[in-house]
């Protein structure tokens, strides 16, 4: 079981009304526990597809100019890996 810590959090009180009605008692905090992880991995993901965004830019990878030259890239790397798959398993 997770480490636990005791933290007050205030609620707007009609969503405190509304996580009693549709929440048991018992399942609260485990109910609170998986919606904010649930939002974490949201905030985490959308944080690191801001800090990668514009990686893949024309000046360091002109080879996906255009959505043709992107095709022709995923073709070739298709081709490369059942070429080597043929090489080591025969066919």
């Amino acid at each position: 079981m997770e480490n636990t810590k005791m933290t007050p959090i205030r609620f707007p009180t009609i969503l405190l009304a509304d996580l009693e009605k549709y929440i048991g008692n018992g399942n609260r905090s485990k109910f609170i526990v998986d919606a904010t992880r649930k939002e974490l991995n949201r905030v985490k993901q959308r944080k690191a597809i801001h800090n990668v965004a514009g990686v893949f830019n024309d000046k360091n990878y002109p080879e996906f100019k255009t959505t043709e030259d992107i095709s022709n890239w995923v073709r070739k790397l298709r081709e490369e890996s059942e070429t080597r798959r043929r090489e080591l398993f025969g066919e």
